[in-house]
C-alpha cells in the first residue's frame, strides 16, 4: 500500500486554509495545516495559500518567518505550490491602490490591477495551459474558479540554460494574465483549485503525483 505523501499547508494567518487542506486530502495527500518548521522542512510538498491584500499577506508571511521557510525549500529544490495571493507574493512586488509592496522576488515583475470594467474577476473561466504542463495534464479544457482583482499580466524572466523554461498558463479577462506558473520546484495558480470542483482536485492530484515521495 502506497503511503500518502505529506503535504504541509503553511499556517501563517491567511484565511480559507481549511478548504485547501480538505481538497489536498481528497487529492490523495496527507495534508496538515502547520507552522512547525521541522514538519515543513521534511514534507514532500508545501502549499502557500493566500487571501486578501498583497501587502497584508506578505506582512503576515514575514512576521511568521514563512518567507524563510519558502526560500529554504526552494534552495533545496523542494516543491512549493502557491495559491491565489500565495502566487502573487512570489513576484518582486505588488501594486494595490497606489501602494507598492515588496514581494518574495522568486519571479521578476509586478502584480497589478486587472484592466477590466468589472472587478473583481469572479467565477469560472477556462485557461490556456502551457505546453507539457504537469498541473493541467488531462484537464486542459476544464474551467477553474477565480476571485481576484490583481494579477501578473507580464512574464519577464529570461530563460536560464540548461534549466527548463517555465511552463506558463494564461487566462483572459478582457486582457491576458497568468493563471499558473510551473518553474522547477515552484508552482502556483492564481485561481483556487480547492474551489474548482473535480478539475481542481485533479490539478492537485497532478501536483501531488509529481512530488519526490509520491508514488
Amino acid at each position: 500500500m502506497t503511503t500518502a505523501p505529506l503535504v504541509a499547508v503553511l499556517d501563517y494567518g491567511s484565511g480559507n486554509v481549511h478548504s485547501a487542506v480538505k481538497a489536498l486530502a481528497a487529492a490523495g495527500a496527507d495534508a496538515r495545516l502547520t507552522a512547525d518548521r521541522g514538519l515543513i522542512r521534511d514534507a514532500a510538498g508545501l502549499v502557500v495559500p493566500g487571501v486578501g491584500a498583497f501587502s497584508a499577506v506578505i506582512e503576515a508571511l514575514r512576521a511568521s518567518r514563512g518567507d524563510e521557510l519558502i526560500g529554504r525549500r526552494l534552495a533545496g529544490g523542494l516543491p512549493v505550490l502557491g495559491i491565489c495571493v500565495g502566487m502573487q507574493v512570489l513576484f518582486e512586488h505588488g501594486v494595490e491602490r497606489g501602494a507598492d509592496a515588496e514581494g518574495l522576488g522568486e519571479w521578476p515583475g509586478a502584480v497589478t490591477e486587472l484592466d477590466a470594467p468589472v472587478l473583481p474577476h469572479m467565477g469560472w473561466n477556462t485557461v490556456r495551459a502551457g505546453a507539457d504542463s504537469v498541473l493541467f495534464e488531462g484537464i486542459e479544457a476544464e474551467r477553474f474558479y477565480f476571485v481576484h482583482s490583481y494579477g501578473a499580466q507580464h512574464w519577464t524572466m529570461e530563460p536560464m540554460k540548461p534549466f527548463r523554461e517555465p511552463v506558463l498558463t494564461w487566462c483572459d479577462y478582457r486582457t491576458p494574465f497568468l493563471a499558473a506558473v510551473e518553474n522547477g520546484p515552484l508552482s502556483a495558480t492564481q485561481f483556487h483549485p480547492e474551489k474548482s470542483g473535480a478539475a481542481g482536485i485533479r490539478l492537485l492530484r497532478n501536483w501531488i503525483s509529481s512530488l519526490p515521495q509520491a508514488g
